[in-house]
């Protein structure tokens, strides 16, 4: 370290963890903005200029860049999918990233953008603004949560947060946490704290989905309670009102109930679908249903949730997995996979006839639809006679030029109308390319089935 005079190793005497350990990096810190990362990060040409430059135009101002992938076997760099995003949360508070409204939409994509909530620890806040809001909670034990806890503050307490386009980081997402947390340390306790203080009312909802959190101690608050009080901050419902306005949309906090739930059987066999296994990347199997069987009651393993957002989740209502039915195309096998709420290989259409479709059509199966076909239906159940159903055809070229146009719209990109694909692949980079060749195997519907 002798040969960078300007950096300084600070050691604690003992294991303090994330939380207070930055806490004791920023008040060694001398300068006028105080930048935090993450170790396993590496920061990319001029990532710092653009951060500043808003810290400048209003000090209150919190500043995250953008953080992009970093391949954990490989060292690969890649921007995220959807690359900018808003920051959220689920009510399990789990971290999400929901689209930009087209209210928020910038003429210019580069252009800053607010967002409610911090990815992590990756941001630039002004030194002294950083203290007056009281800095990160101390109460907070190894890590997890305080992203929250400063978002929420900062918001609610007379600042912004913002996520700046043009300041790119490569963060290294590890495939297993390298440390063993100290017994007695949790998130949930974090997760607690953080709603007790901040979130008012809207804590019930967090409570509602993990009862267990309702019996944990947070340990003792009053001082943080004290520090909202003096900075006259807002409520947590105008945090919701005026800032997450959009996070309802896509996690309300009270679910909206599902379309249907229970077994899924087919008529021709009589098995039931049923997974043995609630992992990612785990098969669906069609098996013996347990009613049949003589169980006295339903497992999971064959209970499945058609929800508001179109997927199919194991489980019931109440008790649903974070895995989704997901299938690439018409002809490869369903699986499970991490839900992602983003409709595409999980979206799933329910028609009268009884008939679970995905809407996820290849072009080859697109071909076929042009014809009649011979699809027994029935309104109760049993069998009817056969009959005709009219499929309209599908112009391949339209399809494909519709999906041109719709993602150049999600995009922001500004090219000449007559694009096409081979050129697209020419500005765009490799990662949303391959999105692009996705979507044109996705994008297709007919009436009302998808």
């Amino acid at each position: 370290m002798v040969r960078l005079p300007k950096v300084r190793i600070l050691r604690t005497k003992k294991r303090e963890g994330l939380i207070r350990t930055r806490l004791l990096g920023a008040e060694a810190a001398t300068g006028d903005v105080i930048t935090f990362l993450d170790s396993h990060c590496e920061a990319n040409v001029n990532w710092l200029p653009p951060l500043l430059d808003r810290i400048a135009q209003n000090r209150k101002t919190i500043v995250c860049p953008m953080i992009d992938v970093i391949d954990h076997d490989n060292f690969g760099y890649e921007t995220q999918a959807g690359d900018a995003m808003r920051g959220a949360f689920d009510w399990e508070m789990y971290y999400k990233r929901i689209p930009i409204p087209p209210q928020l939409e910038k003429s210019d994509p580069s252009d800053p953008f607010e967002s409610p909530v911090m990815a992590g620890g990756l941001f630039a806040v002004d030194r002294k603004w950083f203290w007056e809001l009281g800095g990160y909670d101390t109460g907070l034990e190894i890590w997890g949560g305080e992203q929250y806890e400063i978002s929420f503050k900062v918001w609610m307490c007379g600042g912004r947060m913002e996520d700046i386009p043009c300041s790119r980081v490569g963060h290294i997402y590890r495939k297993y946490v390298p440390y063993k947390v100290p017994g007695g340390v949790s998130l949930a306790r974090n997760l607690k704290r953080v709603a007790e203080v901040w979130m008012d009312e809207y804590a019930e909802f967090m409570y509602q989905r993990r009862p267990e959190y309702r019996h944990l101690s947070a340990g003792d608050v009053s001082a943080q309670k004290e520090l909202r009080n003096r900075l006259n901050c807002r409520s947590f419902k105008w945090f919701m009102t005026e800032v997450a306005w959009d996070l309802p949309k896509h996690y309300p906090p009270v679910e909206p109930p599902a379309a249907a739930w229970g077994e899924l059987r087919n008529v021709g066999s009589g098995l039931c679908m049923e997974s043995k296994h609630f992992s990612s990347g785990s098969p669906i199997r069609l098996e013996k249903c347990l009613k049949e069987r003589g169980e006295p009651s339903w497992s999971h393993g064959q209970v499945f949730t058609f929800g508001w957002r179109e997927d199919i989740r194991v489980g019931d209502p109440l008790h649903t997995k974070k895995v989704c039915f997901d299938a690439v195309s018409n002809n490869s096998p369903v699986t499970l996979y991490d839900c992602h709420g983003m409709k595409g290989n999980q979206l799933w259409a329910y028609r009268k006839v009884r008939h679970l479709y995905i809407c996820d059509f290849h072009k080859n199966f697109i071909q076929s639809v042009r014809n009649k076909r011979k699809r027994k239906t029935s309104d109760d159940g049993g069998e009817s006679p056969d009959h005709d159903v009219e499929v309209p055809e599908v112009d391949l070229f339209q399809l494909q030029v519709n999906t041109l146009r719709r993602y150049k719209r999600h995009y922001k990109i500004q090219t000449r109308p007559g694009l096409n694909k081979a050129q697209l692949a020419e500005v765009l980079p490799k990662t949303q390319y391959y999105q692009f060749q996705k979507l044109t195997k996705i994008e297709f519907s007919y009436h009302n089935n998808c």
